[in-house]
């Protein structure tokens, strides 16, 4: 996608490899589009990057879910009254 790449370009000499600089500059970025600007962007993104979209939100807020749920974290022990004396 042509705005990643020119986005990317712009700030490939201040990124530090962290997921944190991507999520920053993104979150910055998107405060200044208008509801236009975010549905112009969507119009002008194939079939596939649509579905890539959206396939990734959704699992995004699929996976957050889970962790509130607390599926797939063992439990601390605590949690079952048991406690433990050093």
């Amino acid at each position: 996608m042509e705005f990643v790449d020119n986005l990317y370009e712009l700030y490939k000499n201040k990124l530090t490899g962290d997921e944190e600089d991507a999520l920053i500059i993104i979150e910055g970025i998107m405060q200044s589009f208008s509801r236009k600007d975010m549905i112009q962007m969507i119009d002008n993104l194939s079939e596939q990057e649509r579905f890539d979209m959206l396939a990734l939100f959704l699992y995004e807020k699929f996976r957050q879910k889970m962790a509130e749920e607390g599926i797939g974290q063992t439990k601390n022990r605590d949690d079952e009254n048991v406690k433990y004396y050093h």
